[in-house]
């Protein structure tokens, strides 16, 4: 079986790294809805959305790699790596759920994916802000797709808008951690690299506060709860996550499409 691969520690590859595997980690989790969504449509919208997802993994992916300096290409970051030192934040690995589930946990992500990339455009690090200026495109419109089906299931059935509050009860307490600041953000700000994360907040919850009133949904109250995914401390579902999307590349070793 092919061995686990590290990463040094340093802000900067750390920082890097929590965007990939964010987008990674949510891009597993829509792509599970490839033939099982609840109309053909959606069926092929969703896994086009993960294939942009993967896109911008791969992408810093590579560019974490050649940062480093080890030799690690981005099947190796995304694939070898074990579970505590993934860095996406926890929201993302929660196990798929239905519809609602989805679609409101792609709205909150795309809607922190689009604010984060905006501000990436002007890191001083140049392939980071390339990669940010096409990502930002992708990222408004899985915010527009997702904040559409909001509102139409909010506003459609009683069974639709039941499932669609339950989702955002069941959701919202994560998304602190988005936010949560530490040496990591940082080293990166100081370097100007990218923003603190804690910086997007304010405009993340104006975004989700338009999305929740035009669905006429109350916004949950905030609760005393902060998950630690960013710090490779995941919750029970990632490891079932990662045993799936790891077992062709250390069953075959250094294997290639």
């Amino acid at each position: 079986m092919q061995a686990s691969i590290q990463v040094r520690q340093d802000a900067q590859l750390q920082y890097l790294l929590r965007i990939a595997d964010t987008a990674l980690i949510l891009a597993q989790r829509i792509s599970e809805w490839s033939g099982h969504a609840p109309v053909l449509e959606e069926d092929i919208a969703l896994s086009n959305m993960a294939l942009d997802l993967v896109g911008q993994a791969r992408a810093v992916y590579a560019h974490v790699g050649i940062v480093e300096g080890a030799g690690h290409d981005e099947d190796q970051l995304a694939f070898l790596r074990e579970e505590r030192d993934y860095r996406n934040v926890t929201l993302v690995e929660l196990p798929r759920g239905d519809f609602a589930f989805t679609v409101l946990r792609n709205a909150m992500m795309a809607t922190f994916f689009k604010l984060l990339w905006e501000k990436l455009a002007s890191s001083s690090d140049s392939e980071l802000s390339a990669i940010a200026g096409k990502a930002v495109k992708e990222a408004r419109y899985h915010q527009q797709h997702a904040a559409d089906w909001i509102v139409r299931l909010a506003q459609g059935t009683e069974e639709s808008r039941m499932r669609t509050e339950r989702a955002l009860a069941d959701l919202w307490r994560f998304h602190a951690e988005l936010f949560a600041a530490d040496e990591v953000d940082a080293g990166a700000a100081k370097a100007g690299l990218g923003p603190r994360w804690s910086e997007l907040k304010d405009a993340w919850r104006a975004d989700m506060q338009r999305i929740l009133d035009e669905a006429q949904l109350q916004v949950p109250r905030d609760v005393n709860f902060l998950s630690a995914g960013k710090s490779g401390r995941h919750s029970e579902h990632m490891g079932f996550l990662l045993a799936e999307m790891q077992h062709l590349q250390r069953a075959y070793p250094g294997g290639v499409w």
